[in-house]
């Protein structure tokens, strides 16, 4: 924004002048990446993990967009940050000020928390996802706890259902009531493969 340009010709050098833009410039391209204790990381992991849930092809179309994306970041990154500064624009620009570090630094922290400790964000999303699941597959759930039941050493669809099942069984009536009708049949056909 100083230099008012986005080719990256203009640039090179910078982290000679602007060593705190190009540190928090770096851990952000970084999170972009995909690196490991990073938010990207975690991102890049659950939508791979779905996409080879759902075919293969998809989650190696996936990897080799990860692979092409960590390329261009790397080579931005070189381009615009390493090198002589021979452009005499740059000799000058200044480096991140303290109310530009203070916009930075929170998201920074966040993505770190989201890479290290992602389990909060995981409780506010899963009962909507879980929706969204049900509406674009409504057979997923029955058909994840039957391959559950049916593989050794896979028994936790199984121990869901049958905790479930237990829980619905010291409340009669009461536990399904306010449940849609799709969810009270979910709810029966888990039960009913976990005794099986």
């Amino acid at each position: 924004e100083r230099r008012h340009t986005r080719e990256i010709s203009e640039f090179g050098g910078l982290s000679t002048v602007m060593p705190v833009y190009a540190t928090l410039f770096m851990i952000v391209a970084m999170s972009s990446l995909g690196l490991p204790t990073l938010n990207g990381f975690i991102g890049e992991f659950v939508i791979l993990q779905g996409a080879y849930e759902a075919n293969w092809v998809w989650a190696a179309a996936g990897v080799l967009g990860i692979v092409l994306g960590a390329a261009y970041l790397l080579w931005l990154y070189q381009r615009t940050m390493f090198g002589a500064l021979d452009n005499p624009k740059n000799q000058n620009l200044k480096d991140v000020n303290f109310r530009e570090a203070m916009t930075l630094v929170p998201l920074i922290i966040w993505a770190f928390w989201i890479g290290l400790y992602p389990k909060p964000f995981f409780r506010v999303l899963e009962k909507p996802v879980q929706k969204i699941v049900e509406r674009v597959r409504p057979d997923y759930y029955a058909t994840h706890v039957s391959a559950s039941a049916s593989s050794p050493g896979r028994k936790t669809g199984v121990a869901l259902a049958a905790a479930q099942q237990s829980i619905l069984s010291r409340v009669p009536g009461k536990a399904t009531q306010n449940l849609p009708d799709q969810e009270k049949e979910a709810v029966a056909l888990r039960a009913s493969q976990a005794e099986r």
